[in-house]
């Protein structure tokens, strides 16, 4: 092995799709893509995924949302972007039937015009600000764009899909206040015409432990891919999908040289972790731009593997539990990596 590999477990996504929507249900699962499924790969999330029999997908941007489309095929799979996107890209996601979250008037009145000239019946989800002041109509503003949709849903060239949100899940109190808004924008929208079928408030975290706040669709992308909140506890049913492998490539002086390092998407800062070796959990004493210095042990020789994470008991146990040495969250150790470390997909 001459380049470190994240090797990659598709029967854990599986494990995991199953144990999430066991959990959220009856809530539908809206698995989310973005930044390259976390990092473990676009074309192998959702051939697994729809495997596993995922119909609704997230896409942050309309360009994800257009390659999750070409690679799930046709049939009843869904995809629904929500980043406010460029004319040329609208109509792409029209002509793909690409579901679009709508966060401003102005957007919403692009997103008509587009369909009109096109010919096409645009299926939106049209944002309420609950708080966060990330993209959002604001509630003194919610009543008259749910109009206009409306009226453009009489003319055939708009379906309101769906009402949707973000939160803070800073705090209880936070996301109650945030859920109240949510459910007031909801009767607005349901007074105007047909109830909007997809309502969805709720990421990964709120989506888990507080299943008041779900609606009929939960956005869930980290905990799919075993990716835990920093300082949370532990899922149950759900285990990492991913781990991080580099081999010996030198012995120095007794301790061994691996083959990854900062510019591969290593932090520097994480030098003192605990890393997995054959002779147990070992100190990564240093990270230089491409390699790192692992602590030796007896008998140690070039090819042996070293695990940075996903090792349990033999070092850190997850992409996450590395990053909280650090301060930081799972998902940025896995986008972080660079396309040296290679993808390995096993199981």
């Amino acid at each position: 092995m001459n380049r470190p590999e994240l090797r990659i477990s598709s029967d854990v996504l599986r494990s995991n799709i199953d144990a999430v929507r066991t959990r959220i249900a009856p809530s539908t699962l809206m698995m989310v893509l973005k930044d390259d499924a976390y990092g473990h790969g676009l074309s192998w999330a959702v051939e697994t995924a729809v495997t596993a029999g995922v119909k609704l997908f997230g896409s942050y941007d309309v360009r994800t949302g257009l390659d999750a489309r070409r690679i799930a095929g046709g049939g009843d799979v869904r995809v629904f972007a929500w980043a406010t996107s460029s004319d040329a890209e609208i109509d792409e996601a029209l002509v793909r039937n690409i579901e679009l979250g709508v966060g401003s008037a102005e957007y919403l009145r692009r997103i008509i015009s587009r369909a009109s000239v096109l010919g096409v019946t645009a299926r939106v989800h049209l944002k309420i600000d609950t708080g966060l002041h990330r993209n959002g109509i604001l509630p003194e503003e919610w009543a008259e764009a749910v109009a206009e949709a409306r009226a453009a849903e009489r003319s055939g060239v708009l379906a309101l899909d769906g009402v949707w949100s973000h939160i803070s899940e800073a705090s209880d109190a936070d996301d109650d206040e945030a859920q109240a808004a949510f459910v007031e924008a909801l009767r607005v929208a349901d007074e105007s015409g047909v109830a909007p079928a997809a309502r969805h408030l709720t990421a990964s975290a709120a989506s888990w432990w507080r299943p008041e706040l779900r609606g009929s669709v939960s956005r869930i992308g980290a905990f799919c891919y075993g990716i835990r909140s920093a300082d949370g506890p532990e899922l149950e049913g759900i285990r990492p999908v991913a781990t991080l492998v580099a081999a010996i490539t030198d012995v120095v002086e007794g301790d061994g040289v691996i083959g990854i390092g900062s510019f591969d998407g290593l932090p520097s800062t994480l030098a003192d972790a605990s890393v997995g070796t054959p002779a147990g959990a070992r100190v990564l004493k240093r990270i230089d731009p491409v390699t790192s210095i692992i602590e030796g042990w007896p008998g140690m020789r070039i090819g042996d593997e070293v695990t940075l994470f996903g090792a349990g008991d033999h070092g850190e146990s997850s992409a996450t539990s590395l990053a909280e040495r650090i301060d930081t969250v799972g998902e940025e150790i896995l986008t972080r990596l660079s396309p040296r470390v290679r993808r390995v997909i096993q199981g």
